[in-house]
């Protein structure tokens, strides 16, 4: 890589990033994206779970069923203890964000979090794993406005899109802190565990009595 390359390509930065952690995880490709709800998001709309049920756990982050409504799906809210990653049942999707650590991939879409309470503390972002090259591609323009990495006065865009990329600033900082994450990683824990997202008023609607 060379000054001129980066300076014509600055999402070069953010390419590097993903074949690190691409390698760290075994996944065959790393999309990165601003946010995991944002790679929840993207994935359900990949898959197309329009009018469909999504069972998650009742006791996970608030954004989640927020991530499954602005899709378009159902969301619902089971009992069910888990620790580092569930799935968003009975999609191929796995929300990840309290999982990091080396060969993890499982052949779904899993989702990655790169908050600062996470154990790569960029400050935000997430990532998607996934070994399908369509949905890669998908995934590439989808998140960058339906757009090519090149300038869009340049470019034919024929798809509508996103504005969820990560920045090269976001994407340096990972790189950075890869150098020295470790090989086996633990699961996170919540303190003090998380509230039953039922008892928001928001959600009371999707709850069968």
């Amino acid at each position: 890589m060379t000054y001129k390359s980066i300076k014509h390509n600055p999402y070069t930065i953010v390419e590097m990033f993903e074949q690190e952690v691409s390698e760290y995880t075994g996944a065959r490709y790393a999309i990165a994206v601003d946010s995991c709800t944002n790679a929840l998001f993207l994935c359900m709309k990949w898959i197309n779970v329009t009018g469909l049920n999504v069972n998650i756990p009742r006791k996970t982050y608030i954004s989640v069923p927020m991530s499954i409504i602005h899709a378009g799906g159902i969301p619902v809210f089971v009992d069910k203890e888990w620790s580092g990653v569930y799935q968003l049942v009975p999609f191929p999707i796995w929300d990840s964000a309290k999982r990091l650590t080396s060969d993890m991939y499982n052949g779904d879409f899993m989702c990655l979090s790169f908050h600062i309470k996470k154990t790569l503390a960029i400050g935000k972002g997430g990532m998607i794993l996934c070994d399908n090259p369509e949905a890669d591609k998908w995934f590439r323009k989808a998140r960058y406005e339906g757009r090519s990495p090149i300038s869009y006065k340049e470019d034919n865009v024929r798809m509508l899109g996103w504005n969820m990329y990560m920045t090269p600033q976001q994407a340096a900082h990972g790189l950075a802190l890869m150098q020295n994450y470790p090989e086996h990683v633990e699961d996170l824990g919540e303190n003090d565990g998380y509230r039953d997202l039922t008892e928001n008023d928001i959600f009371k609607k999707y709850v069968k009595i």
